[in-house]
């Protein structure tokens, strides 16, 4: 058995097949709007991006959605939740501020923002699952008491994860911050052969859990939460952490939050997973490398397992670009992922995924 998969190429050679056009084509042959209930709300989940990235979604792309959720009837608001790290996103007020300064405000989007877990990461609703690791997960308040959820993801590499989709957007994106630390579980640690003394993943810890020992970086992990961020930023790559056995228990724990987000909404949830500007990074980061493969298209499922499947695919399909920061794994058929950061796995999102029920990771890729 598998799940269809529905996919629109980003070539286009008439007024019919531009991107807009195809949004809208792609939510109708999904057939999200047998998701949506008339006057109830609805959640369009995405990411707005930090401040000083420009990896996010279109807000015009967004914006069909949106068109497309009202012509339901049904009340659509845009949402997020706060971030876990220090950035431009920590809270509702800058969260909202800098979802505006990249575009996502009324006049664009034709819908509200509404930062899900509240102004501090305090609305949170316990959402109970059958799990290797959890009971119960923390989802952001807002997003489990709307009715249904469209969730946009632009796909993208992940840092650990391997790659950032559907799961992922549900996983850690519907969490509340505690709910990203329960997520966080994996603790970075210093090469101190590597480590250059350049203080630059000082100022980025939320929890200034990294001081200096004899000119080199040194980690707290009693302080630390495992956020990553001082990973993301060493020049040298001297912060990294113990891969065969702190990430598989990281993904995992990932996978069965991304359960709880959508446990909140059975049978009322539509995917669209945007393969445009595949980036080596999260867009959690405040900068957007140069994409690793060429825009490919966009997909709509009902299932995230397959979605993400048949992206991880397509973009391996690809041939890399050179100048970036793939190293390895340039030829049609090669892992990207595993050529930008050789210790990931992002099929392990998958297989896990498929393990506990919350998807099929086989996938009918249908072309629109």
């Amino acid at each position: 058995m598998a799940s269809p998969v529905y996919f629109a190429r980003v070539r286009a050679r008439s007024p019919g097949e531009n991107k807009i056009s195809r949004v809208r084509a792609l939510f109708e042959r999904a057939g999200f709007a047998g998701h949506l209930t008339p006057s109830e709300a609805t959640a369009i989940k995405l990411h707005f991006g930090e401040a000083g990235g420009d990896g996010y979604i279109n807000p015009v792309l967004v914006r069909q959605v949106v068109d497309k959720v009202k012509e339901s009837g049904s009340r659509p608001f845009l949402t997020d939740t706060n971030t876990l790290y220090l950035g431009s996103r920590s809270d509702a007020v800058d969260h909202i501020t800098t979802a505006i300064g990249h575009g996502f405000d009324y006049a664009v989007v034709n819908a509200p923002v509404i930062i899900a877990d509240g102004l501090r990461g305090g609305n949170v609703t316990s959402v109970p699952v059958q799990g290797k690791h959890f009971s119960s997960v923390k989802i952001a308040g807002d997003i489990a008491a709307a009715r249904s959820m469209i969730v946009l993801s632009h796909f993208k590499g992940h840092e650990v994860a391997g790659f950032g989709g559907a799961i992922k957007n549900l996983g850690m994106g519907c969490a509340s911050p505690a709910g990203k630390r329960e997520q966080h579980s994996a603790r970075p640690m210093v090469v101190r052969d590597l480590c250059i003394g350049c203080q630059t993943c000082l100022p980025v810890c939320p929890q200034q859990a990294i001081g200096m020992d004899e000119g080199a970086a040194l980690i707290s992990k009693d302080r630390c939460i495992g956020c990553f961020e001082c990973m993301t930023v060493c020049p040298e790559r001297a912060i990294d952490v113990d891969w065969e056995t702190d990430i598989p228990t990281f993904t995992e724990r990932m996978v069965e939050y991304a359960a709880g987000a959508a446990k909140t909404k059975e049978g009322r949830i539509g995917y669209m997973n945007f393969l445009l500007n595949i980036t080596p990074d999260c867009d959690c980061v405040p900068w957007s490398d140069r994409q690793i493969v060429p825009d490919i298209g966009i997909l709509a499922s009902n299932d995230p397992v397959a979605i993400d499947a048949a992206s991880f695919d397509l973009v391996n399909q690809q041939i890399g670009f050179s100048d970036t920061m793939l190293t390895d794994h340039f030829a049609a058929g090669e892992d990207k992922f595993t050529g930008l950061r050789c210790v990931t796995d992002g099929r392990r999102q998958v297989q896990y995924a498929e393990e506990i029920g919350l998807g099929i990771g086989a996938y009918d890729l249908i072309e629109i």
